[in-house]
């Protein structure tokens, strides 16, 4: 692509379609990809089957690779498309299990102390893209994606980190933002649809890098 290299983040809950758009971004720019531990992660099935065994270390594994990859990303020559930022690990995911009970005051406080700690030392995205998706098709989207530990997640679930996802963009301000209402928006099957997405990260990057992605 022409122009500096490009850092982009895709946000959204379970089943908002991040994984898609990022490979789909990564094909149409050129972008290298990096896509959230999910296959092989060695907690994610223990951590639906008995959330409060599990949360604490689900949430360590989860940090531990984002930073891994964020500082990758950082040192990367190429334009890259990340799928899931490490901001939502604390944002979103353990707030929401600390709040649940799941986790505790004592290991949360000491997650986010060592998420402090981490974040000094990465540089935050040019641009974040969050898709927002309501949860009923967050719901449809997770039982015909099939992922057989996602079966047990509770709609409550879903809908608690709704509501910290939209009190997080809420007072965003790491970068620049642009938000993508996804319920009916199928980048797959629509070429035009995802055209105008692409057209509307365009719009955002010039506005704060200065410069044009082709199309």
């Amino acid at each position: 692509m022409n122009g500096p290299r490009t850092f982009c983040a895709v946000a959204g809950n379970i089943g908002s379609g991040k994984s898609t758009l990022t490979g789909l971004l990564a094909e149409r720019l050129g972008w290298r990809p990096y896509y959230e531990h999910v296959e092989g992660n060695p907690y994610l099935a223990d951590f639906y089957a008995d959330m409060r065994r599990w949360a604490f270390h689900l949430q360590v594994y989860f940090l531990s690779k984002r930073f891994q990859h964020h500082q990758e990303i950082l040192a990367s020559p190429m334009s890259v498309i990340q799928d899931r930022t490490i901001y939502e690990d604390a944002e979103i995911f353990a707030r929401n299990l600390h709040q649940n009970g799941l986790i505790d005051g004592r290991d949360h406080d000491n997650y986010r102390e060592l998420f402090d700690t981490m974040i000094q030392f990465l540089a935050p995205p040019d641009l974040l893209i969050y898709l927002r998706t309501s949860v009923p098709v967050l719901v449809e989207r997770i039982r015909t994606r099939g992922r057989e530990y996602e079966r047990a997640i509770p709609v409550e679930y879903l809908e608690q980190l709704d509501s910290h996802y939209e009190d997080w963009i809420g007072r965003y301000d790491l970068s620049a933002l642009l938000v993508v209402e996804t319920d009916a928006c199928n980048l797959v099957a629509e070429e035009e649809e995802l055209t105008r997405v692409v057209e509307r990260i365009q719009r955002r990057l010039e506005a704060t890098r200065g410069y044009s992605l082709p199309l």
